[in-house]
């Protein structure tokens, strides 16, 4: 019965839909964080190789979320996926100190591609229920997300496995995205 009420709400009130790419370096937490905003579960996952894609509903917002496979080898294959995304969202390893630069690296030359360049991007800075792991302020500096100047951008602490800090961040993102679209201005008409 919801299914249906579902349905039909969507056929009266259709949602607009936004794309989101999903990138990390490998063990992340990248296909956790998908299926927990997708299914509200955790799932058991396999390192992915290439990608996954799901929809995500958040208030009536339609997300198509790409989740990217992070192996050194899959990285390069990114850029790939980015046309006519909206939205970059990074998953980080909040406890992998050791890889923290190599994700900073992976981050400024995906902000230099031009199917990104209206994109934002959302931080999240997983695994915040590890005792060791670094604050969002730490990961903040070590990634210089401060010197990014033509995309807007956040960090969120989360966890993918208690989903605590994902629907703040997909709600950072859906505030972004509708007010960018409806800040556009009008495109021309031909007849």
């Amino acid at each position: 019965m919801g299914a249906l009420v579902s349905r039909f709400w969507f056929m009266l009130f259709p949602a607009k839909e936004y794309k989101i790419v999903v990138v990390g370096l490998d063990n992340a937490g990248k296909t956790t964080t998908l299926y927990k905003l997708h299914l509200g579960e955790v799932v058991t996952t396999n390192p992915t190789v290439g990608s996954n894609v799901e929809e995500v509903v958040y208030k009536n917002i339609r997300f198509e979320v790409w989740d990217l496979g992070g192996q050194d080898r899959l990285r390069t294959s990114w850029a790939t996926y980015f046309r006519g995304t909206h939205a970059v969202i990074v998953v980080i390893d909040s406890t992998d100190r050791a890889r923290i630069s190599i994700m900073k690296d992976e981050l400024f030359r995906l902000l230099r591609h031009d199917d990104l360049e209206h994109s934002v991007v959302l931080v999240f800075a997983n695994k915040q229920d590890l005792k060791e792991a670094m604050s969002p302020a730490e990961i903040t500096d070590a990634l210089s997300l401060h010197s990014i100047k033509k995309h807007d951008w956040h960090i969120q602490a989360c966890c993918a496995l208690t989903g605590e800090g994902l629907y703040d961040g997909l709600g950072w993102i859906a505030q972004r995205v509708t007010t960018a679209a409806t800040a556009a201005p009008a495109q021309p008409t031909t007849s």
